[in-house]
């Protein structure tokens, strides 16, 4: 049995902070956009890879996630959607019958492989903010002999591991999203203010200018509403947070403060997880076992 597509949209909310939440859900879907940001010193050819990743990657991922909710409206009502616990499992029921093993199959592959994309990004993102200065040094350290940043991937295991002890995905999706949201748009102003005071510097990857400028007004827009309409003590965690990392700022990056633990908690770290400065290169034995 089929259904109206607009069927699933009656009695919807029209309040501008309830719709700026919704984009919230759908946008931590499709965060993964910004990783490749983080990845590109590993790209090869980044200056063509990386465009095209971009242009190809995003609207194909977006294009099947909206034939995906389309074939959802299409075979499910409203209260059917929003009961069920696994949407895409009582949609393969449907449609698939006998082959609906297939479904859940594809979710579980599709979460490896973002679990995959994520620990490679994240901990990639950690380790150069260390090796700029901007958090301890010690999480900018790879492991001798497997060239990997264990430290920032241990780090952000515990930090996922603090958040996710309040037990509410919703909350922790508009806490996410709200601060995510306020960086990109601080970084779309700054690229807007760049193009201007910046107009001599080399732009290896460069875009129209309205395309800032739209998404600027679009972060504006997804920060200021549900605060302005429906005012949510998430938001203000989420503020508190982000001057917090300013206070760090100023204590260690613009006054230079030094722990004086740090340095025997820096040497206890290499020696007990095997890792040193991304500098370092091992000795090459090589030769010793040729002789």
């Amino acid at each position: 049995e089929f259904y109206d597509l607009p069927e699933g949209f009656t009695g919807s909310e029209t309040s501008g902070s309830v719709i700026a939440l919704a984009f919230y859900d759908g946008l931590w879907a499709f965060d993964g956009w910004n990783s490749l940001n983080y990845a590109i010193e590993e790209l090869k050819n980044p200056y063509r890879n990386l465009p095209l990743a971009i242009i190809i990657g995003i609207p194909l991922v977006t294009a099947l996630n909206i034939l995906t909710n389309v074939s959802y409206l299409a075979v499910m009502t409203k209260r059917e959607l929003l009961q069920s616990s696994i949407v895409g499992g009582l949609w393969a029921d449907r449609v698939l019958g006998v082959a609906a093993i297939i479904i859940p199959i594809s979710v579980a592959m599709s979460t490896f492989g973002a679990t995959n994309g994520i620990c490679f990004t994240s901990g990639r993102l950690t380790y150069a903010a260390a090796r700029e200065g901007h958090l301890p040094q010690v999480l900018s350290y790879l492991h001798i002999r497997k060239k990997t940043p264990v430290i920032s991937l241990i780090f952000l295991a515990i930090i996922a591991l603090i958040m996710i002890i309040p037990g509410e995905i919703s909350s922790l999706i508009d806490f996410f999203s709200f601060t995510a949201w306020l960086f990109y748009g601080l970084a779309f102003l700054s690229l807007i203010v760049m193009r201007f005071t910046k107009k001599d510097e080399p732009r290896p990857f460069k875009v129209f200018i309205l395309v800032p400028v739209v998404m600027l007004i679009i972060s504006v827009y997804l920060v200021v509403a549900p605060i302005v309409q429906n005012p949510d003590l998430g938001f203000l965690y989420a503020f508190l947070l982000i001057i917090g990392g300013l206070i760090f700022y100023f204590i260690f990056l613009h006054f230079k403060v030094q722990l004086p633990c740090m340095e025997a908690f820096t040497e206890f770290i290499q020696k007990f997880a095997c890792v040193a400065p991304s500098k370092y290169k091992p000795p090459d034995h090589s030769k010793d076992n040729k002789l």
